[in-house]
């Protein structure tokens, strides 16, 4: 595992961190619609609902990707999505993002909670914004109770995946969760 983050005081100095509230996003199953944190409804090609998550796939109008697909997982605390570039990149497989996953009958919601993980072509993994996710916390935008919860999530995440390989199928599998995509 690699990363080093800057200090949260100096780079909230610097004004180079810009730390946001928590996005959240919808995933209204009646409409088959996705609601980004920016409010923007995006329809949906493939809802699934298992026992231990909700599969989402989409379309994206985003300049470096045209096609999503997102896992999302409550219990682990994580969002499994892989993003199908316009190009073929190599340096990375999945990208996970840290948060609470909140199921419902008719929609789920999702609140990001800053720290994602990259796992790169089953080799290793990628912690980011520790920074993000400090600073949310000194700027009140979330409790210590949420930020030590996502840590313990990350912690388990980069645990489960060591232990797999790096292979995010292997170490869900493993958990009786089996991911599909297209």
């Amino acid at each position: 595992m690699k990363r080093v983050d800057r200090s949260v005081d100096t780079a909230l100095e610097d004004e180079e961190l810009h730390v946001h509230q928590p996005k959240t996003e919808v995933f209204n199953l009646v409409e088959r619609t996705n609601t980004d944190p920016k409010g923007f409804v995006r329809p949906v090609q493939e809802f699934k609902v298992t026992p231990w998550g909700l599969y989402m796939a989409r379309t994206a109008d985003h300049p470096r990707f045209h096609y999503l697909e997102s896992w999302l997982i409550p219990s682990l605390g994580l969002r499994a999505s892989v993003f199908h570039y316009h190009y073929n990149d190599l340096h990375k497989n999945f990208y996970l993002d840290v948060g609470e996953f909140t199921p419902g009958e008719k929609s789920w919601t999702s609140v990001d909670h800053y720290l994602d993980i990259v796992v790169h072509r089953m080799q290793d993994v990628e912690v980011l914004d520790t920074d993000e996710l400090l600073a949310a916390v000194k700027l009140g935008y979330l409790d210590i109770k949420s930020a030590s919860k996502a840590f313990e999530h990350a912690f388990a995440a980069v645990a489960g995946l060591a232990q797999h390989g790096y292979r995010l199928d292997r170490w869900l599998a493993s958990m009786d969760m089996q991911l599909t995509w297209h």
